[in-house]
């Protein structure tokens, strides 16, 4: 009996050993990659790799250390929308009163958009029989974010936020038959050229304090396109709408009352995808919006950013120091496991692995990771975001092993001094390596 007992004991040691083994030796791996790593010991890195189906964390460097994490903090707010809008994004907001149809913004990046050409908004307003009003005043913050660099105005990633964007509140200037061009046509005659300019390239500039472009006195060249920001205004704002309904449009300042109607626009899961796989700064600040208008009436970010952290992100390990949706802002911090946590209760609220992995960037197919990744055999293995700003690289999201393990990993870079895509190769090299060892 006492032989039987001691044979059971060492069997029952042995079942609850080999995987508490296996998994050291997954962890040791992966320990040994950072270690032999020249370049991830030459910067302050923070990583965490997590076992989807067994429910646990594989291996973590500086996972609870604070990161600026760039565009990373799309993903917050991207969780947010899932919490806060629906299927649909809502496009305009409308009363008729008497003769009049008064109407607000709620913040939406659609209408006139050149890529999700939100249209609806413009189709109410269009087919009104009604005076037209627009009711400005809703939105609460500034035009640019905290901690953005003011020098960034003239760079399409950095657009202005208003409550009701128009053409992503930015002109598109092109070569049209040999010469400068603007879309929408009205910034045509704000199209100056400059004659001292000693520019090698063709770029145009923006005045920092008005919508008069400069642009250097020499040929255009063929295929040349550029993106630049407005100076937003509600004064524009009325010109724009004007101009593209060729109508009148009143001014108003009127809170937005209980019977008011909501025009619905554009499919949600389309509006994300194009903010989170070409990492769309604009989209993320308007969506925001968006959310505010929905719970509050008001746009405000710094409200819905307070009310997502206290209500939607209070299980976070550590609590994120988040202060807009795009993650321009040097301002944030987030931590690696954190981020971990978010992507997990992401996928449990779109609860399909395979419409999450598509609104993803791909690794080798589409979006920031498109040329950063090979697929395997044809078949994308990683779906995650980044985050890139000077001297900072992050990638965030899902990945399938060769042997068909599901995992989720948060790999921030922070404080480097060699080229981003030096740093890039390597997460990519250790990231793809993870793939098809385990």
């Amino acid at each position: 009996m006492k032989i039987n007992s001691l044979l059971i004991l060492f069997v029952t040691s042995l079942i609850i050993s080999a995987p508490a083994k296996a998994q050291h030796i997954r962890k040791r791996r992966v320990k040994k990659l950072f270690r032999h790593s020249e370049m991830m010991n030459g910067h302050f890195a923070g990583f965490v790799l997590y076992d989807l189906d067994k429910q646990r964390v594989v291996y973590e460097q500086n996972a609870d250390k604070y990161f600026t994490p760039a565009s990373n903090t799309k993903l917050f707010t991207f969780y947010t929308c899932l919490r806060m809008l629906g299927d649909s994004v809502p496009a305009l907001q409308y009363v008729t009163r008497g003769d009049s149809l008064i109407f607000w913004g709620t913040g939406s990046p659609g209408t006139l958009h050149r890529e999700l050409k939100g249209t609806r908004a413009l189709d109410v307003l269009k087919s009104a029989t009604r005076h037209l009003y627009f009711s400005s005043g809703r939105y609460q913050n500034n035009i640019l974010g905290a901690g953005w660099a003011w020098d960034d105005y003239n760079d399409y990633y950095q657009t202005e936020i208003n409550e009701l964007p128009l053409y992503g509140n930015t002109v598109k200037l092109y070569n049209d038959d040999g010469r400068l061009a603007a879309s929408p046509a009205y910034f045509n005659p704000l199209l100056k050229t400059d004659s001292t300019s000693q520019s090698v390239g063709f770029r145009v500039k923006r005045d920092l304090l008005s919508n008069a472009f400069v642009y250097p006195s020499k040929p255009v060249p063929a295929g040349y396109e550029q993106d630049v920001p407005l100076q937003t205004s509600t004064a524009l704002t009325l010109i724009l709408l004007q101009d593209t309904l060729k109508r009148s449009i009143g001014l108003v300042h009127l809170p937005v009352p209980t019977d008011v109607k909501t025009v619905y626009d554009l499919n949600a899961d389309t509006v994300y995808r194009h903010m989170l796989q070409p990492s769309d700064n604009f989209i993320a600040e308007q969506l925001l919006l968006v959310c505010s208008a929905t719970k509050f009436g008001v746009m405000n970010k710094d409200s819905v950013i307070n009310y997502a952290i206290n209500n939607l992100l209070a299980d976070l390990p550590d609590k994120p120091i988040w202060l807009d949706g795009s993650g321009l802002s040097r301002y944030n911090l987030m931590t690696p496991r954190s981020i971990l946590q978010l992507l997990l209760k992401i996928r449990q609220q779109v609860n399909n692995d395979e419409l999450l992995h598509s609104l993803m960037p791909i690794g080798g197919v589409v979006g920031t990771i498109k040329k950063a990744y090979q697929t395997d055999n044809g078949q994308p293995f990683v779906w995650a975001k980044t985050g890139t700003v000077s001297n900072n690289y992050n990638q965030s999201g899902y990945l399938i092993t060769r042997k068909g393990k599901h995992l989720a990993f948060s790999f921030m870079n922070n404080n480097f001094p060699q080229p981003a895509a030096k740093v890039r190769e390597e997460v990519v090299r250790i990231m793809t390596y993870i793939h098809n060892e385990f």
